[in-house]
């Protein structure tokens, strides 16, 4: 029998050796193997980093980051710190790729071969029922494309799940990263986890497909501002779409690019791969890099209180025997999404229904080889027993 259990603590302390002293007092399991802890950017990162180590036993590997909202059972929370402490039947390996910005491609090589090393396996060996990985990003480098494509470049089964460490201030803000002693910005960690447990890589967003279905017809050199959609203006041409004005557009305002969004589809599966805001040269800037003549299906926002208690309670123990543990990587936008429709109170209460989990709101998230937007990924264990 394989199991992994996640024990999750949260503290309003903010300073720092009192949040760990509190943190790790309320743990009343077994000394971890790994702990992941998501923090508010306020505090001090460094200072945290070394209460932590100290309280915690020696042998536990240690990693955090920084976030926009910091979420476990009892919902989203804004200015705390929530740790979960695993144990179990796992290896770990960890590796951590700096210089992000400048080479988002080598960070990616660099951390996946770090941490593959750390198990004692090439990543292209990977044994893809027994290995999953853990990604959070510098979410302010917008580098989340070259970063995959470096990870995965030894292995493109290798399954992620992730997100963007955050701050409250998604424009101007910063994150901050913590792999065991060093703390870093402009880097991203990949935790690699060895289990015969159970385990999940799942996402979940509250969209529905309309069946009407637009091309990117024209994109700049960026790759994040599409010209032209079905070969007119995008804007012009995406408010014709949504029946509003292009004022109406900007992601937060209600009938714009939250309420509708777009998706690729692959398989099955819809990714959302949402527009943000339309420019004033008509052109709309994406939080994804886009791909000219990219076919792009229209999404319908429903409720994502009731959606999100529907995967706690339906789907993930549908795809993980026994849950006990759950990462959470919750999208900022999503909060936004629910501040705007008074929805956060009800948000907040559906994620009751998760296993324990530590998690947070991210910047932008990951899953498997996709950056995808407005979504909950989550990485779930559980027990054969």
């Amino acid at each position: 029998m394989a199991s992994v259990s996640l024990e999750s603590v949260r503290t309003t302390q903010l300073e720092a050796s009192e949040a760990a002293a509190h943190l790790v007092s309320q743990l009343q399991g077994q000394d971890p193997k790994l702990v992941c802890f998501f923090a508010a950017r306020s505090v001090d990162q460094s200072a945290l980093n070394r209460a932590l180590r100290d309280k915690l036993p020696k042998g536990t590997r240690l990693v955090g980051m920084t976030t926009g909202g910091e979420v476990d059972r009892e919902g989203i929370h804004q200015g705390s710190i929530v740790l979960g402490a695993f144990s179990g039947d796992f290896e770990v390996g960890i590796g951590l790729g700096e210089s992000l910005k400048e080479n988002a491609l080598a960070a990616g090589e660099n951390a996946a071969k770090a941490a593959c090393r750390e198990l004692g396996v090439r990543q292209a060996d990977l044994d893809l029922r027994r290995y999953v990985g853990m990604v959070v990003d510098d979410g302010f480098q917008q580098k989340k494309e070259e970063l995959l494509l470096g990870i995965l470049s030894k292995n493109q089964g290798t399954v992620l799940v992730g997100g963007g460490a955050n701050d409250q201030h998604p424009i101007e803000g910063s994150a901050v990263i913590h792999a065991d002693d060093k703390v870093t910005s402009n880097s991203a960690v990949v935790v690699m986890f060895h289990t015969e447990a159970p385990w999940g890589a799942l996402r979940s967003h509250a969209y529905q497909p309309t069946g009407r279905r637009l091309v990117i017809t024209r994109t700049d050199e960026t790759g994040k501002r599409a010209l032209e959609i079905d070969g007119k203006p995008a804007a012009e041409r995406y408010a014709e779409l949504l029946d509003v004005g292009v004022d109406e557009l900007e992601f937060g305002k209600p009938k714009g690019f939250a309420n509708t969004t777009v998706a690729l589809k692959v398989g099955r599966e819809y990714f959302i791969r949402s527009p943000w805001m339309p420019l004033p040269d008509g052109s709309i800037l994406f939080a994804n890099y886009l791909e000219d003549d990219t076919e792009l299906e229209l999404m319908q926002l429903g409720s994502m209180p009731e959606a999100t208690q529907a995967f706690f309670e339906h789907e993930l123990p549908q795809r993980v025997k026994n849950p006990q543990a759950a990462l959470l990587f919750h999208c900022s936008g999503r909060y936004l999404i629910a501040q705007a429709r008074g929805e956060v109170d009800a948000l907040s209460k559906a994620f009751a229904s998760a296993p324990p989990s530590a998690g947070m709101n991210c910047h932008f998230e990951l899953y498997c080889g996709f950056h995808i937007n407005t979504t909950l990924t989550t990485l779930a264990f559980g027990s054969d027993g």
